[in-house]
């Protein structure tokens, strides 16, 4: 029976999250924790050079030797990347028996969490999973969606976040401002941003009473504006 897994993003920042293992896969797994600014402790006999460095840094902590019972204390996330079968069920054994998360990588029977395939846009992050049953499918999906969804996303976002606010201040109804969101929403700015349009997008950002937000652009392209006034 395939589990149904419930999806959600996880505040991580400041927590204790264990990795058991060292390897190539542990260092992707540590990686992704130190991303969302996880505390982050590897346990292991040895680790990958980048693991050994992010530790001699003080980036994560590293503890040199195998797994026992009773690591997982304090712990709020725990990721078993190693290849023994044994040690992987007294892992999961040990976080089901504190109640915490724990991914077995590869082993969706001991997981009370999958790791999705992820695509990262600066704010926008995308998941796709196929609940464990194939992770070659949906890194497939996700390379496809990679094509789609470009770099402009990421400027396109924080452009989003910033015309919202200014919605949300002006002196109008709560119709009349989802109408204004919709809009912009349905509105080609991602192809305006990758093809820098700018003049257009000006146009249209304050055509609908708006302030474009020239510092936003200013950041992902510097003097891109002074340039084309010299034009």
């Amino acid at each position: 029976m395939i589990n149904e897994f419930f999806p959600v993003f996880l505040n991580l920042k400041n927590k204790l999250c264990i990795v058991i293992g060292g390897g190539k896969v542990a260092e992707r797994k540590v990686e992704n924790l130190l991303t969302s600014q996880a505390k982050v402790k590897v346990i292991s006999p040895e680790v990958t050079l980048k693991l050994k460095k992010l530790a001699e840094e003080g980036k994560i902590e590293w503890e040199r030797r195998v797994y026992k019972k009773g690591d997982l204390h304090s712990a709020w996330l725990v990721i078993a990347a190693t290849d023994n079968p044994e040690i992987q069920k007294e892992i999961f054994k040990e976080a089901e028996e504190k109640r915490i998360f724990c991914n077995v990588v590869d082993v969706p029977e001991l997981c009370s969490f999958i790791v999705p395939s992820t695509i990262r846009r600066g704010l926008l992050t995308i998941a796709i999973s196929t609940s464990g049953v194939s992770p070659a499918v949906a890194r497939r999906l996700r390379e496809t969606l990679e094509e789609i969804i470009g770099e402009e996303y990421v400027l396109y976002v924080e452009l989003m976040k910033d015309l919202r606010k200014q919605i949300l201040n002006l002196n109008l109804s709560s119709e009349e401002k989802e109408e204004k969101l919709q809009k912009l929403a349905l509105a080609p700015i991602p192809r305006y941003i990758k093809y820098r349009d700018f003049e257009l997008l000006k146009v249209l950002i304050e055509k609908e009473g708006l302030t474009f937000p020239t510092e936003i652009f200013e950041k992902h392209f510097p003097n891109i504006f002074s340039k084309e006034n010299e034009k």
